[in-house]
């Protein structure tokens, strides 16, 4: 894994984890455990709690639902919220990279603003963002 002091987790590779993805849950597992293993920050936020808990919710799976939360206790992640100078830092993003989604761009601002130096995800487009690394969970060796 590439050198960084905290990483931000996009909501995909929680879900490749947590639901057990076929194609990607072991190598986030994997990922996960060289995170912790190196003693590296984890962080995300309320963007990411929404956007997997949509279904669980929908689906009243109170198991995926537990799972989750007991996946950022467990692990020590903050569930950052999105605030005005997040909302601020998204909309310079999204003017800058304007095929960035809206959700797309509060994530990347929340990790811009909490010291994240890496964005882990599995959304090709977002590795042409230049202020901090963005990485997929795909290309991770």
């Amino acid at each position: 894994m590439i050198e960084c002091k905290k990483v931000f987790l996009d909501t995909t590779p929680i879900i490749y984890f947590l639901d057990e993805d076929m194609n990607f849950g072991n190598k986030v597992e994997s990922i996960l455990s060289e995170i912790i293993e190196n003693e590296i920050e984890m962080a995300t936020s309320t963007i990411t709690c929404m956007e997997y808990l949509t279904y669980p919710y929908k689906m009243g799976n109170t198991e995926k639902i537990n799972a989750f939360f007991d996946f950022v206790k467990d692990c020590d992640i903050p569930l950052y919220s999105i605030g005005e100078e997040v909302a601020k830092k998204a909309a310079q993003i999204r003017a800058e990279y304007k095929v960035f989604k809206a959700m797309d761009a509060l994530q990347l601002a929340t990790a811009c603003l909490t010291g994240c130096d890496l964005f882990l995800t599995n959304d090709k487009q977002l590795r042409q963002f230049g202020e901090i690394m963005c990485i997929t969970v795909e290309e991770l060796e």
